[in-house]
């Protein structure tokens, strides 16, 4: 591990002999075997699965517990014609669980209403006004989507109108589980389910999957009349919007859903794709994070979140394209809202140095509105890398959002104060919780004591975590074509970061005020390469000829229908002498 003025570098673990066998058994690029490796990626077989996983790959539905309970009781809804209420979180995950379950149940014959709370405004409970909405409608089966693992008592307050509720959910269970009919969900203790990262989405389609199994089983449907790839789309725009890891049966879910997305033939997602301004060829899970989950996490931060099933299950053109433009006024609206809190964040932590003081960041105010803390937590947690708590209070009763660091799990701690919460939920790294205002101060002291307990200074230090040295000469367009082998990139599957001695040729240039363009030079190749916001560190690159060591990714620049290769670097050192290889 080593340090520049930027972040800790920490270089790729070396492991010779199973390098070797890696590059001659894939006949890959030595590059790309030391990223895998760098990956944890150690047999073959695990190399073999990530590389070539396909759709027969997938799991087997019901190797979830409770999954035969689940598909039995739905089938039985819909023989005796009973009303189903699909009730679901307000966020992408939940939107897609929820249309998709809709969607696929109402195509078997099932006759089902769906339901997503607002909750922007402060409630105790997580499952909301469910009961209600099953009663308006007469509905005798309640399936959550993305939800109910943490409302127990909520849960058999149904169970006393004589509703049975299924459960499908990926957060942790914090304590007793519900009595359902079934409870569907990866990271139950006694889970025989392998993928613990599947998201919302992904269980309710694991629902579908088994559900279709048994009908065609059972010679009620033919294998041709349900298409489950074409749900694929939906599991992939949730899966990334949650930021499910891109890992094993996740990956392959979210390769095919790419190839389905960009089919486009949800009219309410193709208007929506449109307004982002995304050319639909090119829908990657970066174009997703940014511009297709902030629209429909907007519904679920300042607006009614339905609209954004609505939107996904839409079939009329006009409709769908005055939802999609609707959708895109109220992510303006939020990102204003949200650029308000953040200033007023960042500002108080300017006036209050003290607080970097400490390894956590808790912050709470009645000027935030709870829709957009769950951005800026996970902005300022990765900014300053800490456990960050931040807390909207309104009627004195806060509503938190926590993100954090992978040395600092979020729920034994919040399982040990649990005491001065109202409700908490979620997972390790990413969770949220309701809290009485007079206890925000005590809680604050405790969560802050636990992290100086559990975290050592190198801890809160920025990582750069290295995949692999390459050479100027290696980095060629085959060689960055041979890079598709590991997409999709995402959540703990990221873009490969690379890193090499070159020699800077002569002083940088300030691009757009932020960024510094590089000229590099490594034995008798030149490259281009752009420092993203590093402008600041403009200083430390004075002088030609300057011998350098880079961490980037490499890309493949277009303009003006020209092809050039790009290094986007994310960090620099200064040293000695720079190696010469090429």
């Amino acid at each position: 591990m080593s340090q520049s003025n930027g972040p800790f570098w920490v270089f790729p673990v070396k492991n010779p002999t199973f390098f070797h066998l890696v590059t001659k058994e894939f006949n890959i690029h030595p590059v790309t075997a030391q990223i895998l490796i760098s990956r944890s990626l150690n047999t073959v077989e695990q190399i073999n699965e990530f590389l070539y996983a396909k759709l027969p790959n997938l799991l087997d539905p019901e190797l979830f517990p409770d999954m035969d309970k689940a598909v039995e009781r739905i089938l039985r809804a819909i023989i005796y014609n009973e009303p189903i209420l699909i009730y679901g979180d307000n966020d992408v995950d939940g939107m897609t669980a929820a249309t998709l379950l809709t969607e696929f149940l109402r195509s078997i014959g099932a006759k089902t209403f769906v339901d997503i709370p607002n909750r922007a405004s402060l409630k105790k409970s997580l499952i909301g006004d469910a009961l209600q909405v099953a009663l308006k409608h007469q509905c005798k089966l309640l399936i959550t989507v993305d939800c109910g693992i943490t409302a127990a008592k909520e849960i058999e307050e149904v169970i006393t109108h004589q509703i049975d509720v299924i459960i499908t959910d990926h957060h942790e269970p914090t304590s007793r589980i519900p009595h359902c009919v079934a409870t569907l969900n990866p990271k139950l203790i006694n889970s025989t389910y392998p993928n613990r990262d599947l998201t919302g989405v992904g269980v309710a389609f694991k629902l579908a999957h088994a559900i279709t199994n048994e009908l065609i089983e059972r010679e009620e449907i033919s294998p041709t009349k349900i298409d489950l790839k074409s749900y694929l789309d939906l599991v992939a725009l949730g899966t990334i919007a949650d930021m499910g890891a891109l890992r094993g049966e996740n990956r392959v879910l979210v390769r095919y859903g790419l190839r389905q997305l960009r089919k486009l033939k949800r009219i309410g997602l193709a208007k929506l794709v449109a307004v982002s301004e995304i050319d639909p060829s090119h829908i990657t899970p970066v174009e997703i994070a940014s511009k297709i989950a902030p629209r429909l996490n907007s519904l679920g931060r300042i607006a009614e979140p339905i609209k954004g099933v609505e939107l996904l299950l839409i079939r009329d053109h006009q409709l769908a394209e005055d939802l999609a433009r609707q959708l895109d006024l109220y992510n303006l609206e939020r990102q204003k809202i949200e650029k308000q809190a953040s200033d007023d964040i960042e500002n108080v932590i300017y006036q209050h140095p003290e607080i970097l003081a400490e390894k956590a960041i808790v912050l709470a105010s009645d000027k935030w509105h709870p829709g957009v803390i769950p951005i800026i937590s996970a902005r300022i947690a990765k900014q300053y890398n800490r456990p960050t708590l931040i807390i909207s209070i309104e009627q004195h009763v806060g509503k938190g959002s926590i993100r954090t660091i992978p040395e600092f799990p979020l729920l034994p701690v919040l399982k040990d104060n649990s005491d001065l919460l109202l409700n908490f939920g979620g997972h390790d790294y990413a969770a949220g919780l309701t809290i009485k205002e007079e206890n925000i101060e005590l809680f604050r002291k405790r969560f802050c004591n636990a992290a100086e307990a559990a975290l050592k200074e190198q801890d809160i230090t920025n990582k750069l975590y290295l995949d692999a040295k390459i050479n100027f000469c290696d980095i060629t367009f085959d060689f960055l074509e041979s890079m598709n082998l590991l997409e999709p990139f995402g959540h703990e599957n990221p873009p490969p970061l690379l890193y090499t001695e070159a020699v800077q040729i002569w002083p940088p240039k300030v691009i757009g005020k932020y960024h510094l363009k590089l000229f590099l030079e490594q034995g008798d190749r030149m490259l281009e390469g752009v420092a993203f916001g590093l402008a600041h560190r403009k200083e430390q690159l004075r002088g030609k000829n300057l011998p350098l060591r880079i961490a980037f990714t490499p890309h493949v620049n277009t303009f003006l229908n020209k092809s050039s290769i790009q290094l986007h670097i994310k960090d620099f050192q200064r040293i000695s002498v720079a190696e010469t290889p090429c």
